[in-house]
């Protein structure tokens, strides 16, 4: 017994050296565990919050955006930029708001929007503006500006796109050789794409996906035969 009282008391007065050496740095590593947790529960609530609020004013801009309200388009897509620009919910707004500023020939606002998007979304979205801004500075005739957009545009859902739209800058500038090449790519991209998700596609989607393959096959027809 007085053996075991000794083993005991032993390791009583290791535990309270380790304690005296270590205690400190064990107290801090468990507080700033404790406050990791809390940021972390605290920092997903902020999300949460911000994608609500973000929805009611994104909300906002489809009211106006049906009732062609130009001034309230406007104001509620900078409200979402200004306020929840790390929110999906301000990229679309801001498409929404740049596709209707070009309808309206407001190509000034429609590439300003488009550049935000361009900047600050995430792939898919920022490459769908990529490619919106290029047709744009397409019909401003800024050539290189538009090839650089699409350059840029990195998203493997948009690659058929992409290469068409390089086909359009190539054909604008009467560079036929490249535009076919290019509108020939969109075309082998098209038919890989719908080669692996055709089985999914419904009926609306097949005849929109042919739609859209005619329009291509004869972009590349009207630059003529390859020399």
């Amino acid at each position: 017994m007085a053996t075991y009282d000794l083993e005991e008391q032993e390791q009583i007065a290791e535990l309270k050296a380790w304690w005296k050496q270590y205690g400190n740095l064990v107290t801090t590593l468990a507080t700033v565990a404790s406050l990791g947790v809390i940021a972390w529960q605290g920092w997903n609530w902020y999300q949460r919050n911000q994608a609500v609020q973000a929805s009611a004013a994104y909300a906002v801009l489809q009211k106006a955006v049906l009732d062609n309200d130009a001034q309230r388009i406007k104001a509620a897509s900078g409200e979402l930029l200004e306020k929840y620009g790390s929110t999906t919910y301000a990229a679309l707004a801001a498409l929404k708001a740049a596709h209707m500023a070009s309808a309206a020939n407001d190509a000034k606002t429609a590439k300003l929007q488009l550049q935000w998007v361009a900047e600050h979304a995430s792939d898919d979205l920022r490459d769908l503006a990529r490619l919106r801004l290029a047709t744009l500075l397409i019909d401003e005739k800024a050539y290189d500006e538009a090839l650089a957009q699409l350059e840029r545009a990195t998203a493997g859902g948009f690659a058929a796109r992409v290469a068409e739209v390089r086909g359009d800058v190539f054909a604008a500038q009467g560079k036929k050789a490249e535009a076919r090449t290019a509108y020939q790519a969109a075309l082998t991209r098209f038919d890989e794409t719908a080669k692996k998700d055709g089985r999914a596609a419904g009926v609306q989607d097949r005849q929109a996906a042919a739609a859209y393959r005619e329009l291509v096959q004869q972009k590349l027809d009207g630059q003529g035969e390859g020399g």
